[in-house]
């Protein structure tokens, strides 16, 4: 309940709190951003300025406006709103708010719009305790995640409530943002003003971070005097590389942008791009990624998409992989990085993959097909009655023309070869040499019908 002195704690405490919280949104129109989410025609907009908000679920990454928006829907509503942080709360804070949400609306028919903030971080008892109220209205949920909430929320939960993805901000959303965080009297009041180039570095290291574009600025302005507003203090570049030495852009090792990144880097690799290869790897090294998972993904796509277009490949990937095993960070980037330049700029092929694939799906779906005779072991009794097998190093260039696949299945109905690489060659050699050892096998034939014919003149028959 507020008191006579709550306007003045609060105003106290709006003096000492950081530049990105005193710089929140208090209304749709001071959100920067977010067209999707809270633009005109959006959902959620028309349902705080009609007040009426269901539970919603807001995901995005970090600094992209999930608190700040639950901030507005605090200012523009008629319900009550109360914040439960997720990081310490407990399953005793929900009851009692729920418990006070009950009482409001049983004595004055007053709404109550929760605020769960870091929701994934509540364990699924947690969640399951606020599943009664949310479906009964006795609170609007409004949760805040940057973890895909799909996998880190109940779906109990999810079918309870509307999930809204935010993004990213741009480079002119972050300008925005800075520009009214320099002039905005809860800022930094004009006191201090932006060299061109300053600004486009907090723009840079910001990385879509609206959160953390304002604390590099803050921190840049604390290290000189405030000016006025008639001659206000100039932050330079150097000023703000030097508050912030160094950009951590966002990565989780085992979430939705780790999957994206890595399936980039496949990508990449798979399309011939050594430049894009190299940017997705420097990500994935940057953000601190076990240097043996990357490995091993090259291991693997070595085979899946480079094949037999370049067997080396193989070798290469494997290499890396023993290298950063053996080495570790930071000198295995190094081999890591050599390996995705040469599989990037490798001949390609997944005729090795399809082939195999196609093989399953016969074996696990076609009839039962059994070894020609001639194939089979002989090393058992009656072996002999197994036909001929044609031992090909008896036959000129090693090869002779022989079935070998079960009846039922043509040559050519499992490996389709590429026209890349080694692959090609070899599959061009395969057929000359082949095509030389039946010229070969057909002049002998013929010799050896030569040597049988009788001589002219001669009685066949004659002792």
């Amino acid at each position: 309940m507020d008191t006579l002195f709550t306007a003045m704690e609060n105003e106290r405490k709006q003096q000492v709190a950081p530049l990105a919280v005193r710089m929140r949104p208090r209304t749709l129109e001071d959100v920067v951003g977010q067209a999707d989410a809270v633009g005109p025609g959006s959902w959620l907009r028309t349902a705080i300025e009609q007040d009426n908000v269901s539970s919603v679920i807001l995901y995005g990454p970090a600094g992209t406006g999930k608190t700040s928006i639950a901030h507005v829907i605090a200012e523009t509503t008629k319900a009550a709103f109360v914040e439960v942080s997720a990081i310490g709360g407990t399953v005793s804070d929900l009851r009692r708010e729920i418990e006070a949400a009950e009482k409001r609306l049983a004595l004055n028919g007053s709404r109550t719009i929760l605020f769960v903030d870091e929701i994934h971080r509540f364990n699924r008892s947690q969640q399951d305790a606020l599943l009664h109220a949310v479906e009964n209205r006795v609170v609007v949920l409004v949760g805040a995640t940057t973890e895909n909430p799909f996998f880190e929320v109940n779906s109990a939960l999810i079918s309870r409530s509307r999930v809204v993805e935010l993004h990213g901000l741009s480079d002119g959303d972050i300008a925005r943002l800075v520009d009214r965080a320099v002039a905005d009297p809860r800022g930094l009041d004009g006191c201090y003003t932006l060299e061109p180039a300053a600004r486009s570095a907090i723009v840079l290291l910001a990385g879509g971070d609206g959160r953390a574009s304002l604390t590099t600025l803050e921190l840049a302005a604390g290290m000189q005097k405030p000016g006025t507003r008639q001659k206000p203090a100039v932050i330079t570049k150097a000023q703000v590389e030097s508050a912030t030495p160094y950009r951590a852009l966002p990565y989780d090792k085992n979430k939705d942008m780790h999957y994206d990144i890595i399936s980039a880097f496949i990508k990449s690799m798979r399309g011939s791009d050594p430049d894009a290869a190299l940017y997705w790897l420097a990500r994935m090294i940057d953000g601190g990624e076990d240097p043996k998972y990357i490995a091993r993904r090259m291991f693997i796509h070595a085979s899946e998409d480079v094949g037999n277009a370049d067997p080396q490949a193989l070798l290469v990937a494997e290499a890396a992989f023993k290298a950063a095993e053996v080495i570790g960070y930071p000198e295995c980037r190094i081999n890591l990085a050599q390996a995705a330049v040469y599989i990037a700029l490798a001949p390609k092929s997944n005729a090795a993959e399809a082939g195999i694939d196609a093989a399953l799906a016969e074996v696990r779906h076609g009839p039962k097909r059994d070894v020609p005779d001639y194939l089979r072991d002989r090393h058992r009794p009656g072996s002999e009655s197994y036909g001929e097998y044609k031992y090909p190093h008896d036959y000129p260039g090693g090869w002779v023309d022989q079935r070998y696949l079960p009846q039922g299945l043509e040559r050519g109905c499992f490996y389709h070869p590429s026209e890349r690489g080694w692959e090609a060659y070899r599959v061009e050699a395969t057929a000359r040499d082949r095509a030389q050892a039946a010229h070969a096998a057909a002049v002998r034939a013929k010799q050896q019908q030569q040597q049988q014919r009788p001589t002219e003149g001669q009685n066949p028959t004659s002792e």
